[in-house]
């Protein structure tokens, strides 16, 4: 728990923030000033330019999409007022509500949304997708557009709503008629929320007005649907890269949220009754061992099944989030308890085999050759659980070399596609949100297009077949069926070994209230007593 630690940066805090005490005295209503220690500091404005979580979340601030996706994940109108389609199910015709307004107190027109939408296209895996079925977008008036497709799509809604990867946010025209591969830097949205560009201090501080000119919808809030009630007149991120400073800080009240602590600092914050720690999405996160498809001997299907056999799930969590209260074991590619969460095709997977994993290594052809594991040594988790792999995968004959770096160094090493000698890799082990994974449409780990896919560049004309089922199905029966096909087919072909799921729990101060389920944290509805 480390204690000492803790103790020692309860000292410091104090010392250090009193500065930040003092301003926060000098607010008129400090109860209306909610404080948050992120994850990550802000560093790209632009939430289609950028996939990261923390630009995301910056994005869901100040912009909105048209459609948004509930607790359940399930695509809700937000700035649309009203949609229909053909009967031939090629044209959808949207309406948007009244009283969206930008920052700047120009009306969003369809325009806006048009623009914004082809930039999208673009950039995001979902876009790319949605883009592949249309024919063109228009304009009707100013209120109203239609976008036709070349085959019906009954996945609109829910592609409108995404909230992982490149999310679908409506800028004004100008900026979203800008070089779709340079970030835009202007930070105009009609969200609930506007950017405080004049007290943004990176690495340090991102503020949020309360945008008084935000209509919200009449719907109670869900997610990411529903009214974006603003609670608060200002929200403020301090970047609290020192998870000891942020403990101490939620600890002394200098802070009322810290998004994600730290597993080994649970125990002791959450013993103070002031604090209370919990989940705020209803998806748990997904953990995976990523094998190169290119290299030797991952190009072959028996030496990834041999991953499958010689891993066991608990080692790997335990290792990375300690209590089991916050994983579980999960074989489902698209997450258990997600709507697609089934694990049909891997219950040979549910405990190791080591003596099977042994002979389809032996069967792969490979021979001992050295292979290389890049991980990093700043997320603890990952570099932690990158140990365990290793030691799994020399028990039944791998020959692991485990390579630590900062985690930008590891993301830029996984795009190489070159030998391990040339800049490039074998393995990797990382972990993305429950929301991300949940659909074949969204999880990026299950694309086996080949060169078009994620790092790793699994490639299974077969398996991209039964995800274009799944993408076309009309209903959510030929869906079902589509959907299990599919997930019989990743089993034998392993584009990557699932290693089971965790929760990631936010802590709050007993005063603040009203985190919503979602896959990002979100600050409207949220209050501060």
């Amino acid at each position: 728990m480390r204690l000492p630690r803790l103790a020692a940066a309860l000292a410091l805090t104090a010392a250090t923030l009193l500065p930040l005490a003092a301003r926060a005295q000098a607010q008129p209503a400090p109860n209306r000033v909610l404080r948050v220690a992120p994850h990550a500091d802000l560093k790209t404005l632009d939430p289609v330019a950028a996939s990261i979580v923390i630009t995301r979340m910056h994005g869901l601030m100040i912009y909105e999409t048209l459609f948004a996706w509930d607790s359940n994940l399930q695509p809700k109108p937000q700035m649309v007022e009203s949609f229909e389609t053909s009967p031939d199910k090629l044209t959808w015709t949207f309406t948007l509500r009244p009283g969206l307004k930008f920052h700047d107190g120009q009306p969003v027109t369809t325009k806006d949304v048009i623009a914004s939408l082809e930039r999208w296209m673009k950039r995001d895996t979902i876009g790319g997708k949605l883009a592949e079925y249309t024919e063109g977008m228009e304009a009707v008036d100013a209120k109203t557009f239609k976008l036709r497709l070349k085959r019906p799509l009954a996945l609109v809604p829910f592609a409108l709503g995404s909230a992982v990867g490149q999310i679908p946010v409506i800028m004004r025209e100008a900026d979203a008629r800008s070089d779709p591969m340079k970030p835009v830097t202007t930070t105009i949205g009609s969200g609930p929320f506007k950017f405080n560009r004049e007290e943004w201090r990176s690495g340090s501080k991102v503020v949020y007005d309360r945008n008084p000119d935000y209509v919200p919808r009449s719907e109670p809030a869900d997610g990411l649907a529903g009214g974006r009630v603003v609670k608060v007149d200002r929200v403020e991120w301090l970047i609290m890269p020192d998870a000891a400073t942020a403990a101490a800080a939620l600890q002394t009240g200098e802070i009322d949220i810290w998004e994600q602590p730290s597993q080994d600092l649970i125990p002791t914050i959450a013993s103070n009754r002031d604090i209370k720690v919990e989940r705020y999405s209803n998806l748990a996160n997904q953990v995976m061992l990523r094998p190169n498809h290119l290299s030797p001997p991952f190009d072959n299907p028996k030496a990834r099944l041999a991953l499958a056999y010689a891993t066991d799930q608990a080692d790997f969590l335990a290792a990375g989030f300690g209590d089991e209260e916050w994983w579980k074991r999960c074989n489902a590619y698209f997450v258990c308890g997600s709507p697609n969460g089934t694990e049909i095709g891997t219950e040979g997977y549910a405990k190791p085999d080591l003596e099977k994993a042994r002979q389809l290594l032996k069967e792969s052809g490979y021979k001992g050759e050295k292979l290389l594991l890049t991980t990093s040594n700043d997320i603890a988790p990952i570099g932690r659980m990158a140990e365990v792999a290793a030691a799994s995968l020399k028990k039944v004959g791998f020959n692991v070399d485990v390579q630590f770096a900062d985690w930008g160094a590891v993301t830029t090493r996984q795009q190489n596609k070159g030998r391990p000698d040339q800049g490039g890799w074998n393995l990797f082990v990382t972990y993305a949100s429950g929301a991300t994974m949940q659909s074949p449409l969204t999880n990026i780990g299950t694309n086996m297009a080949c060169q078009r896919a994620w790092a790793g560049w699994p490639c299974d004309a077969e398996a991209e077949k039964l995800r274009g089922a799944f993408v076309d199905a009309p209903d959510d029966a030929s869906r079902k069926i589509a959907l299990e096909a599919l997930h019989k087919r990743l089993a034998e072909v392993q584009p990557y070994r699932v290693l089971g799921q965790f929760d990631q729990p936010y802590a709050r101060r007993a005063n603040v209230s009203g985190v919503l389920a979602a896959p990002v944290m979100l600050f409207w509805n949220v209050e501060k007593k």
